[in-house]
């Protein structure tokens, strides 16, 4: 993400010019863009002309307008942003209060003006500024005849492709038909690496299946690369790093980022940090329980006390509807902070993300026990969470 302006005063009015320049930008730009808040960018807007004789004439005119957000639709797969809501500055086209979509895109600069911008909203747009952010850590997850091809972000897990082939059996006298079913099936996956994968970017591609499906896939790559005298691949043999999964879909790879072997090759990526964070939590429940607590009413009263050492929240919920709500968690985040806690927001678009939002999308470690919050009725704390 491109920082053109920032403009914020000590009381957190102001405005942030941003030009994204990837599909991660898009999701920062989509957690920092909330309702009620002013939004302004280049748009296209359909212009009816009446001529003299009465005759009307259509054409599409650019324009810059500013509209107050009112509904905020963000699809993953096309890294597409929409923003609806009523224009606020006088403009040539558009009356005042007339509804309009904008598009927020990729290289094209938006401006968002806020009355409050809090230190979450803040913290973002720093990350998304920070150059050293990128997809650096691939994953191809396959059994025989399904494959994902998957991008691990800071913030997101992209399905890039899924291939999803029928393998004849191998039976007697099928055996050529199994063979010639697998070639194919390998060849759409390396197609598939080559198409979605920037390897000067990728420091880290995991191949992980059950059983031997991923080494007879290297295999075949390798000896393709070499007929084919493929230097990408040949050149990036060594980027290559072969794990064991329990099956070929997307969910297998919370099991795969946890590996030891995966976790040391991508130890400085925020996506491996989440997911070990998320096994510790889940390790002190079963051995230590009056130390890992979730639920916004259990994690509140451990603050109080300032007994909170690593607080897990998810980031969707700083995207809810209400205010209030949302300045609730934010507050909650700068006072564990203060007491010298860490906190880990969780991307809701990583697999870890989605496993802490069925927990209440609020969980922590506890620097001492507190037996005393396991005896309050949970059922109480899970039901707010529902209203």
């Amino acid at each position: 993400m491109k920082l053109v302006f920032k403009n914020v005063d000590k009381d957190g009015e102001g405005s942030v010019s941003l030009v994204p320049e990837n599909t991660e930008d898009m999701w920062h730009a989509y957690n920092l863009i909330a309702e009620g808040d002013f939004v302004s960018c280049s748009t296209i807007r359909k212009v009816q002309m009446e001529s003299a004789t009465g005759s009307s004439n259509n054409y599409r005119v650019r324009t810059t307008l500013t509209i107050c957000v009112e509904g905020i639709d963000f699809d993953t797969q096309a890294c597409v942003l929409r923003l609806k809501g009523r224009n606020v500055e006088e403009n040539k086209y558009v009356k005042m209060g007339a509804y309009h979509t904008l598009d927020v895109e990729q290289n094209r600069k938006f401006t968002i003006t806020k009355v409050k911008w809090d230190s979450i909203s803040l913290e973002r747009v720093d990350t998304a500024c920070d150059p050293t952010q990128n997809a650096d850590v691939a994953a191809v997850v396959m059994q025989e005849g399904i494959a994902h091809i998957c991008l691990i972000t800071s913030n997101m897990t992209i399905v890039r492709a899924k291939i999803d082939q029928v393998i004849p059996r191998k039976r007697k006298g099928n055996v050529s038909q199994h063979e010639k079913g697998l070639t194919r099936f390998y060849d759409n996956i390396m197609q598939g690496i080559l198409r979605h994968i920037n390897f000067d970017i990728v420091k880290c591609i995991i191949l992980a299946s059950p059983g031997f499906v991923k080494d007879q896939f290297m295999d075949y790559m390798i000896q393709q690369a070499i007929k084919s005298d493929n230097k990408i691949v040949l050149e990036n043999k060594s980027k290559f790093l072969l794990v064991h999964s329990s099956s070929g879909f997307k969910h297998s790879l919370k099991e795969i980022l946890a590996e030891p072997t995966v976790m040391s090759r991508i130890s400085d990526t925020k996506a491996s940090s989440e997911v070990k964070t998320l096994e510790t939590f889940y390790t002190i429940l079963q051995i230590d329980p009056s130390r890992a607590f979730y639920g916004k009413k259990h994690i509140e009263k451990a603050n109080e006390s300032q007994a909170i050492e690593t607080l897990l929240i998810s980031d969707k919920l700083f995207r809810c509807q209400d205010v209030n709500i949302r300045k609730e968690y934010v507050e909650l985040v700068e006072s564990v902070r203060d007491s010298g806690g860490d906190v880990k927001i969780f991307s809701s678009l990583h697999v870890s993300g989605e496993q802490l939002d069925q927990l209440t999308g609020i969980a922590a470690i506890l620097r001492f026990p507190m037996p005393e919050l396991e005896d309050e009725s949970d059922g109480e704390s899970d039901s707010d969470e529902d209203n």
